[in-house]
């Protein structure tokens, strides 16, 4: 079992929104941090806190694997007196038998201007086998933060100081096949309809199936970070070409604020000024949805005009929740639009969609390509 061929994108998964564009404390969007997989202490959590204080993934293994295991990943938070957060990296590996408890210790520690709290978790682990065509079994991984607090009304920079931030989980099994909790073959589908995690999102990361990893934000099967990138930059909804230019133009007071603000964000300003120019023009673009090829049928644009009713179809390239929200609806078309490679666009409004009219109004539609729309 190789859990480091997950890490990659694990590392992505826990440095994303670690400090963000232009990489100095004193930046307003900086001064918000942890934003994704913080577990709080429990008693403040339970006391109205905005933080969980658990989280939980239910998995399924099929076959019959020699083991199972995972690894637990999550920075120890570590404040300065200037009031900045970095992340002291924890890992911890732990067998998935049925039963199994893992309690969890981490010291505080006071040196060199910066104070870290003392935090403890819980790592609980069930294993059930499944009725199911094929040997199966449901896994749940519950990892909770058990530190003690006395401040039930603390506000959350206070409480976020004795948090697991950035938390995820790697899952690998030996022998065996994790299935995919977004796509499940039809056999187990029954099966993961049973399962439900929390504060967690478990995707299939090799080509195997024999990794899974849990993060604390929506991805879909076998992310992939794309081969153009230079390295982390905390903030993967952004464009790396941007981020980097944006950052080799910081001035060099900007630049020293950035050095002076931590050793990742440093790391990444020095990437930025060492970048050599034939790296960044392999940022400039990829075309990747490959619309012909290998005998595939482009889709010919249906014929529609502007006004025209279309039921939106499930759609066959998802890239966020509304594809799959809107799929069914009828929409009206209101633009054809045409890509730069000659592919067609149709700009729709959805009919039952309490602000459609603001949305043709401001110009803001939904676009779907030929093959993701029925004619009515």
């Amino acid at each position: 079992m190789r859990l480091e061929r997950a890490r990659r994108i694990a590392d992505a998964v826990m440095m994303e929104g670690y400090a963000l564009y232009p990489y100095r404390a004193s930046a307003p969007k900086n001064r918000f941090r942890w934003t994704f997989g913080a577990l709080a202490p429990r008693a403040w959590s339970e006391a109205g806190g905005c933080e969980p204080w658990w989280l939980e993934a239910q998995l399924l293994v099929a076959g019959a694997p020699a083991r199972v295991a995972g690894q637990l990943r999550f920075f120890q938070i570590e404040r300065r007196r200037d009031g900045w957060d970095e992340g002291v990296d924890r890992a911890i590996d732990f067998d998935i038998t049925d039963g199994a408890t893992y309690e969890l210790a981490f010291d505080g520690a006071s040196a060199d201007g910066a104070e870290r709290a003392a935090i403890s978790g819980r790592i609980s682990i069930e294993r059930t086998a499944l009725a199911a065509e094929q040997p199966l079994a449901k896994v749940v991984i519950r990892v909770e933060n058990t530190t003690p607090w006395r401040e039930p009304g603390a506000p959350r920079e206070r409480a976020i100081a004795s948090a697991f931030a950035s938390t995820h989980v790697i899952v690998g099994v030996d022998g065996g096949e994790l299935l995919s909790s977004i796509d499940p073959p039809a056999w187990a589908r029954a099966a993961a309809a049973t399962c439900t995690s929390r504060h967690t999102y478990p995707v299939l990361v090799s080509a195997e199936d024999d990794l899974v990893l849990c993060a604390p934000f929506i991805l879909y099967d076998h992310p992939q970070i794309a081969p153009e990138s230079a390295g982390d930059l905390c903030d993967a909804s952004e464009i790396d070409e941007l981020l980097m230019l944006r950052t080799r133009t910081l001035t060099d007071a900007e630049k020293r604020a950035v050095i002076a603000t931590d050793p990742r964000a440093a790391a990444i300003l020095a990437r930025a000024d060492a970048l050599p120019d034939a790296d960044l023009e392999r940022m400039h673009g990829a075309l990747r949805d490959v619309r012909a090829g290998d005998g595939e049928m482009v889709p010919r644009a249906p014929a529609l005009a502007v006004g025209s009713k279309v039921r939106l179809r499930p759609p066959t390239r998802p890239t966020d929740a509304q594809d799959i929200l809107y799929a069914g609806h009828v929409a009206t078309v209101a633009e054809i639009k045409e890509d730069v490679d000659g592919t067609t666009f149709f700009a729709v409004t959805i009919d039952d969609d309490p602000a459609a009219a603001l949305h043709d109004w401001y110009g803001r539609y939904h676009y779907y390509r030929a093959d993701e729309v029925d004619p009515l």
